[in-house]
């Protein structure tokens, strides 16, 4: 099977489930979850396949901008599945299959233009990545689920004339969206704690590395959401303040991971 075709065809399984929820939605009728899961489950090992071929090259790993993009994105619906399997949120494929099937399509269509496999790195290096994308990926899944957190507070505020009451009524309770919003912060916070620290340990010259704006952001993103879950623990920060705080912490990775790729690989054509 070629790449291309096995991308397409998650990314069809990825917007088909998002096409049947939507479509029972509509109609008011009990969600199909075995086949929603189904077509997820589906299109997580053909995404895989072409993620595995983008990066892992004889000559070494490729890790330019939209092969990583796509990783985050296979992995973002990894997660979503897996948080589906034990908790109510089977609406959330709504923001994570889209952002799955956008980032595979881009993976496919564009190329990353600086083509420098990395083959000999530090020892170490290998886990700080994996870390790195990993932390990143489930940071993302949890500002996802705030912003749909987000559309519910004010859904529930302002019922009567709220356009997402269909939303409203597949979506689990306040409290366990809040409850599933802080499982995501506490695990993408311990990724990026293990991250940073084995950052540290193993490169040798952060700014010959062009790291230091990722090491910058990351450190100022950490610290947001050490401050949130302190705040949550100790002050019971919920709702709004949780949203804010979240949004703002990923905004940060945001700008220091896929900011300096943009810079770095599409302006000055460097890896």
């Amino acid at each position: 099977m070629s790449l291309m075709l096995a991308g397409l065809l998650a990314i069809g399984c990825y917007l088909g489930a998002c096409l049947l929820l939507l479509h029972f939605l509509a109609r008011k009728l009990p969600l199909p979850r075995p086949a929603i899961l189904g077509l997820g489950v589906l299109a997580l090992p053909l995404h895989g396949l072409v993620v595995m071929s983008q990066i892992f090259r004889p000559e070494g790993l490729h890790l330019g901008l939209f092969h990583i993009v796509s990783l985050v994105g296979w992995l973002i619906a990894a997660m979503h599945i897996l948080f589906t399997s034990y908790r109510p949120v089977l609406a959330l494929c709504l923001a994570a299959y889209p952002a799955a099937a956008v980032s595979l399509l881009l993976s496919l269509l564009l190329p990353s233009p600086a083509y420098m496999p990395l083959s000999r790195l530090a020892p170490g290096m290998e886990f700080h990545i994996l870390l790195s994308i990993l932390a990143y990926s489930v940071l993302f899944m949890a500002a996802l689920h705030a912003l749909l957190l987000s559309v519910q507070s004010r859904g529930l505020k302002h019922r009567a004339a709220s356009p997402s009451r269909t939303l409203l009524k597949v979506l689990p309770p306040l409290q366990t969206m809040e409850a599933v919003l802080f499982d995501m912060i506490g695990l993408g916070f311990t990724l990026l704690t293990l991250a940073i620290v084995s950052g540290f340990l193993s490169l040798e010259n952060m700014f010959a590395q062009h790291v230091v704006h990722k090491t910058v952001f990351s450190l100022f993103a950490w610290m947001v959401f050490a401050v949130l879950l302190g705040g949550h623990r100790y002050r019971g920060w919920r709702g709004q303040t949780a949203i804010r705080f979240t949004l703002s912490g990923f905004g940060l990775l945001l700008v220091g991971f896929y900011g300096s790729k943009i810079v770095l690989e599409l302006i000055l054509q460097k890896v």
